[in-house]
């Protein structure tokens, strides 16, 4: 496995190791020993997988409040998707800059992106489908959201506001600057 680093010193993108020959591959996407030798000493509670079947669909940006703020760990197993976290620390060196990947089938990358971000992903391909692992349970009432094309946050998303699949709930977020539900840095 190969950890690299991104633009935001808290997300990593992960690269497991594959096997193959002719019957196809093998790959340990995760291993709590091999992750906490690397910083990333979690306890999963749930998997989630989620098919798009057309491309420019836009998910987020999503993240849940304390007490139970989710960690995510994030893989594509079809498709390829464009993904981002966001640093919405208040106090944060980094608070409202984003780290961003391409995350696909053909390249194998994962993304760990830690309570204290916001996520989102738009896909690049028809029937892409992408599984991630979170660190707490799904909770409506601290389900929280920024607006995608928050100008501020400068992402450069691969699809135009008229051309995303986005549901009507991620389209209503407030900008960051208008967002009063936020993390504290160090805390």
């Amino acid at each position: 496995m190969r950890v690299l680093d991104t633009v935001l010193p808290e997300v990593k993108i992960v690269v497991p190791q594959r096997a193959g020959d002719t019957r196809g591959f093998f790959s340990e996407t995760w291993n709590a020993r091999a992750f906490a030798a690397v910083g990333i000493d979690v306890a999963f509670v749930q998997d989630n997988h989620v098919r798009s079947p057309l491309a420019a669909t836009l998910r987020g940006l999503h993240y849940q409040l304390p007490p139970v703020a989710q960690g995510k760990l994030v893989r594509v197993t079809r498709g390829a998707i464009f993904d981002v976290a966001v640093d919405i620390r208040c106090g944060s060196p980094t608070f409202g800059h984003h780290a961003d990947a391409v995350l696909s089938a053909e390249n194998w990358c994962q993304i760990w992106v830690p309570a204290g971000f916001a996520h989102g992903y738009c896909t690049l391909e028809d029937d892409t489908e992408v599984q991630y692992k979170v660190t707490d349970y799904y909770s409506p009432s601290n389900e929280r959201g920024i607006a995608w094309d928050d100008p501020e946050l400068t992402i450069a998303w691969p699809v135009t506001a008229v051309a995303a699949l986005i549901a009507e709930r991620d389209r209503k977020w407030p900008r960051l600057a208008a967002q009063s539900d936020l993390f504290e840095y160090g805390k």
